[in-house]
């Protein structure tokens, strides 16, 4: 029994955005819902206006006989800098200031809608890299990590401190700790990254950077290619960082001074939005 144009729009849309970044061939959705095709093009032409017009994301149609229609997340930028401001605000307060110059963001990473919105943020920052795999380590970057991958629909792998024996053969590599200056073992098993992947490294705080550091010498073990480096915060650090500045991007900074806490923005690149919009029009 065909459907009506209603009920295809609602389900159409869950499907897609619950399947992001993946060609839906017209065909599927035609046999979904015993219509023709030319009635789920206009659906589809319904849709993407509508996530265009909320800032939800963009439907992208790719021609040819594999073609389909895909759907990406993105954030607006309007979206963007009001969330990036409020969480600034939400940080900067000397309340969270931690012995050892660290800064309390608990709060910030168990809340679900700030995660969704993060990933959003993040995603739409690498919309133009071919991305494999998203890859963290074992601390407080597993959520934020987990986010952005659901919205690339790709793989979530978490490199771990020690290996279990239900991860079978593994590879592992020695690393220095930005922060405390000691040798550390960072372990990933063989089976959980294929050879020649781009994989994009997403993690909470960049202080000396030895954790991603040490996620880059497992990547190039896997004879694989680091997409980018995304983290949430960055903060002030009088040494010498593992890793340069123009290989990751950060939402804030955070500078610190006996018990007094600055928060600013971080050092991604506001054009991308632009550039994403510029590309639904």
């Amino acid at each position: 029994m065909k459907a009506k144009r209603s009920v295809r729009l609602v389900d159409m849309t869950r499907y897609l955005m619950e399947n992001p970044n993946t060609v839906v061939p017209l065909t599927f959705f035609a046999n979904r819902y015993d219509s023709a095709k030319s009635s789920i093009s206009e659906d589809l032409t319904i849709l993407r206006k509508t996530f265009k017009d909320s800032g939800t994301g963009l439907l992208e149609t790719i021609p040819g006989a594999a073609g389909g229609s895909k759907f990406i997340p993105s954030i607006e930028k309007d979206e963007a800098l009001l969330f990036i401001e409020e969480l600034q605000s939400f940080l900067d307060d000397n309340a969270r200031m931690l012995p050892g110059g660290y800064v309390y963001m608990n709060d910030l990473l168990d809340r679900p809608s700030i995660l969704r919105q993060i990933g959003r943020l993040i995603a739409t920052m690498y919309k133009e890299e071919k991305i494999d795999a998203v890859l963290t380590v074992a601390t407080k970057g597993i959520p934020i990590a987990q986010s952005v991958a659901t919205l690339l629909n790709v793989p979530f792998i978490i490199a771990r401190h020690d290996s279990r024996i239900t991860d079978g053969s593994t590879i592992s590599v020695n690393y220095v700790s930005g922060s405390q200056r000691r040798i550390e073992k960072m372990v990933l098993s063989k089976r959980s990254l294929p050879a020649k992947s781009n994989v994009l490294i997403v993690d909470d705080f960049l202080r000396g950077g030895g954790s991603a550091a040490g996620l880059c010498s497992l990547i190039h073990e896997f004879d694989s290619k680091i997409a980018g480096i995304s983290f949430i915060a960055e903060r002030d650090y009088d040494g010498q960082r593992k890793i340069n500045k123009d290989q990751y991007t950060s939402l804030f900074k955070i500078a610190t001074n006996e018990d007094h806490i600055k928060v600013s923005k971080g050092n991604f690149d506001w054009k991308v939005f632009d550039n994403f919009s510029k590309k639904g029009n």
